[in-house]
């Protein structure tokens, strides 16, 4: 068992909290039960589990799926796991995975029929649960901006509770770009904004059709040469009394319009 929270190992894992650590070593920290069952799913991706004694003991169908798939098992002490994590609360589990992005030609080359684009997104649990969104929605992959939030930033990770394991991802993508090469590949690209037209107009005929959504910054929406270069502006209208929609809220009803659409 790993006891010292200052030992070498244990500081090892922890730098993985940093952006630096985790681009130059192509790893990520993945913390939570249910985000482990998702990876083991695919247990390649995983390097190896700290776990507690305690979540060891709770969880047996899990850690024998780990056991089986030959990925190691460090048991380690509370304090250590709180040494490693970014949390005041361990979830009494911790991974190391691969990270697992991919290009944008290797989404475009599979025909999808839908993408979620988001342009310089910096909340973490924002980005965490547009992915998760994307994911429930049926979603192809999910595009982020160079100027967007790491997606293996460990509060990203959390909120994705896994599906970062169920869709391909694609990491710092130029928005202009993207939009110009998702066009090329058929697919027409809105984006969502409240100037737009209401979504409810929007007939399920178009709604259905291969569509790259794009979401743009929490604060100041999108920058006007994305607007411009966009098929057409969309609102999710606003009935009550709300200024505004979460972000991620909006962003989950827009994927699910063209979800629906497309499922019939």
């Amino acid at each position: 068992m790993l006891i010292d929270p200052k030992a070498n190992r244990v500081r090892g894992v922890a730098k993985l909290n940093k952006k630096d650590a985790r681009s130059e070593t192509g790893l990520f920290l993945l913390e939570g039960l249910q985000g482990l069952k998702e990876a083991l799913d695919r247990p390649k991706l995983i390097q190896e589990i700290y776990a507690t004694e305690a979540s060891v003991e709770a969880n047996p169908d899990i850690f024998a799926r780990a056991k089986a798939a030959r990925v190691e098992v460090t048991l380690v002490n509370d304090l250590v796991l709180k040494a490693m994590v970014d949390t005041q609360s361990p979830q009494g589990v911790l991974a190391i995975c691969q990270q697992l992005d991919v290009t944008l030609d290797d989404v475009l080359e599979e025909q999808p029929r839908l993408l979620a684009l988001l342009a310089n997104i910096r909340d973490p649990g924002n980005a965490g649960t547009v992915l998760r969104a994307a994911d429930a929605a049926g979603a192809d992959a999910v595009l982020l901006s160079d100027n967007s939030v790491d997606v293996y930033n460990p509060k990203v990770v959390r909120s994705t509770t896994g599906s970062l394991f169920h869709l391909p991802v694609v990491v710092g993508v130029d928005v202009l770009e993207t939009i110009a090469s998702a066009k090329a590949a058929g697919l027409q690209v809105y984006a969502a904004d409240g100037s737009g037209a209401a979504l409810p107009s929007i007939a399920a005929s178009e709604l259905a059709r291969p569509t790259l959504w794009v979401f743009g910054n929490e604060a100041w929406g999108f920058e006007p040469e994305v607007l411009a270069a966009v098929d057409k502006i969309v609102a999710v209208p606003i009935y009550g009394a709300a200024e505004s929609l979460n972000l991620a809220t909006a962003a989950s009803i827009c994927l699910y319009g063209t979800a629906f659409a497309q499922n019939g």
